[in-house]
């Protein structure tokens, strides 16, 4: 058999190609599997405990809810006032039954609250209670009087808006002078408000996620079997004693099941997560019946594509072989005729087309050169044609000066400043007085064009004006300001341009009180700020006037970082504010640019 293959070398190939690819191809899908399977569950699990981290946090907001009404109503001076009275007063026990009932009205999840005085009067509630099991719920308290705060288990209560089971927070109430014991809050939150939250994501296709204290009593859930829930909750006893949250199994064989938990941080609560390993193995099914289709399918169309290239690799590369023997290596390049079109025939073409490129890329070079220097005498040319114009538009103000036209000459001498600052010897940074002066000459020129139409207020923090900055950056705001908003209202408007220090950067705004933007457009503007770029679409910008916000907003992007872009605000026919954010840690970057 050995002698047989050896004997021919499209056997040998066959053979070795074969071998090389589909035994790496069958460990690579054994191990793909096995990777998968492992990917899932760990999904799964990791899914699952942001799910029950999610539920946390919505009921430590709850918990932390009650808490705050708790010292509310604990240190409110009505509540301190009739306490310590008789209580028999029944103006004052109206008045205390609508002060609950309005503190509870936008707290959908709270039941009642209820204050147990311990004087005679009867409790004072924001509904009426017709029976309740909390002393009999939790052995701290006794005839409704407790001398330490605690949440208590699941109980029911009966009142006016029905029959709820509860989890109360329970706390004394204390004189703020005296700290003698008045009576006893409980704020009693609605369990179907709980199970609302657990119901709100499904950790498996058939998982269930329960809710228990620290004694292991099951306050809320979504599955039927309580009795279950709470012997899981036992056996995370001791893992809650290492860690908040975590994973572990429970059961073996087909009763094996991953169990995930939380901790609801300020009430030592436990969510517990239950994921069948039924649910891993369906999708594990899944992947493992792909799995052998796709390499059955990759084997055979490889063992066809081996035997296939062998053949054609096989009868040109002798030919090949002969050719290149009788070729001069010291020659310069060759053109070797093409007979195939598979690899070798590729590999000859590439060859052939080696010397042509090179000739093209030489050409290239010569003309890139040529380029080059053209543009360097444009560039040259650019910088000569702005100091004719700064001196013709110099002649011009000093021709007005001395005609005493004192609004031509300001606006041309605003005008020369404006296109000097605006080139700037080419620099991108300028200091933030720069930048404002810059504000002020377009201003300037603009107040000039449209008298009357409207005046600019400028609030610069005088600290902040040796800092360096990113130059055209308010002109263009101003600008738009003025055009989109003071313009397009009859009236004349004001423009208020800002600039602070806060926690480390410098914060910029620009503010008309003009015509504002309805929502629509706004959106629209908000969108082509962080669209993506596109060269037509700048183009069609520019056409229509709207480019200078989001030229502003891409240029701080690119300098100083995405969190620097603009933020604009807007509110149609009452006005648009345009803020954005200089990081001061770049300072000496930019100086350095």
């Amino acid at each position: 058999m050995m002698r047989w293959i050896s004997s021919s070398l499209k056997r040998k190939l066959s053979v070795f190609l074969l071998l090389a690819v589909l035994i790496p191809l069958l460990a690579l899908g054994l191990f793909a599997y096995n990777m998968a399977a492992t990917a899932t569950e760990e999904k799964a699990k990791q899914s699952g405990t942001s799910i029950l981290r999610q539920m946390a946090t919505n009921m430590e907001f709850i918990v932390q809810d009650a808490e705050n009404i708790s010292l509310f109503l604990i240190g409110q001076k009505d509540v301190q006032q009739f306490l310590s009275g008789p209580g028999t007063d029944p103006v004052q026990q109206t008045k205390m039954i609508e002060f609950l009932s309005n503190l509870v009205y936008s707290k959908g999840y709270i039941s009642d609250i209820t204050i147990y005085p311990v004087h005679s009067s009867p409790p004072i509630s924001n509904t009426t209670i017709f029976h309740t099991e909390l002393p009999e719920a939790d052995n701290r308290i006794e005839d409704f009087q407790s001398l330490s705060k605690f949440w208590t288990g699941k109980y029911v209560t009966d009142t006016a808006t029905g029959t709820n089971n509860v989890i109360s927070l329970v706390r004394p109430i204390r004189s703020l002078t005296s700290y003698k014991h008045l009576g006893t809050l409980v704020i009693s939150v609605n369990e179907r408000a709980l199970t609302q939250i657990l119901n709100q994501a499904s950790i498996s296709e058939n998982g269930e996620v329960w809710l228990s204290n620290a004694e292991g009593t099951v306050l809320s859930g979504t599955g039927e079997n309580s009795d279950q829930a709470g012997k899981l909750a036992d056996l995370l006893m001791d893992s809650r004693l290492e860690k908040a949250s975590g994973w572990l199994y429970d059961g073996t064989g087909d009763n094996k099941r991953t169990v995930i938990y939380d901790t609801v941080e300020g009430v030592d609560w436990t969510l517990t997560g239950i994921m069948p390993m039924e649910d891993f193995r369906n999708e594990n099914s899944y992947v493992l019946k792909l799995m052998v289709a796709v390499i059955g399918v990759s084997m055979l169309i490889a063992s066809i594509l081996v035997l296939y290239f062998v053949q054609r690799i096989t009868n040109p590369l002798m030919m090949l072989t002969s050719f290149m023997k009788n070729s001069n290596p010291e020659d310069s390049f060759q053109t070797y005729p093409v007979e195939s079109m598979d690899e070798v025939g590729q590999l000859v073409r590439s060859y052939n087309k080696l010397s042509d490129r090179i000739a093209q890329l030489t050409e290239q070079v010569k003309q890139e050169e040529s380029s080059k220097k053209e543009a360097d005498m444009q560039a040259l040319q650019a910088q000569i044609n702005p100091h004719f114009l700064y001196n013709t538009l110099s002649s011009i103000h000093w021709m007005a000066l001395m005609n005493r036209d004192d609004k031509i000459a300001d606006m041309v001498g605003s005008l020369s400043d404006f296109l000097r600052f605006s080139l700037n010897k080419g620099e991108e940074f300028c200091s933030v007085e720069q930048e404002v002066a810059h504000a002020k000459h377009y201003a300037n020129i603009q107040s000039i064009r449209f008298p009357g139409k409207f005046w600019i207020k400028l609030d610069i923090d005088p600290d902040l004006n040796g800092e360096r900055m990113l130059k055209l950056l308010l002109q263009p705001l101003i600008e738009n300001a003025l055009i989109h908003g003071i313009q397009q209202q009859p009236e004349a408007g004001e423009i208020k341009v800002t600039a602070e220090r806060a926690e480390g950067r410098m914060l910029f705004s620009v503010e008309d009180n003009g015509a504002g933007m309805p929502p629509e457009k706004l959106s629209e503007i908000r969108q082509e700020l962080h669209g993506p770029e596109d060269q037509k679409r700048d183009m069609e910008r520019l056409e229509r006037g709207s480019y200078g916000l989001r030229n502003v907003h891409k240029r701080l992007q690119l300098h100083y970082g995405m969190e620097s872009g603009l933020r604009i605000e807007s509110a149609y026919q009452e006005g648009t504010k345009v803020t954005f954010a200089i990081p001061l840690a770049l300072k000496e970057e930019a100086e350095l640019e």
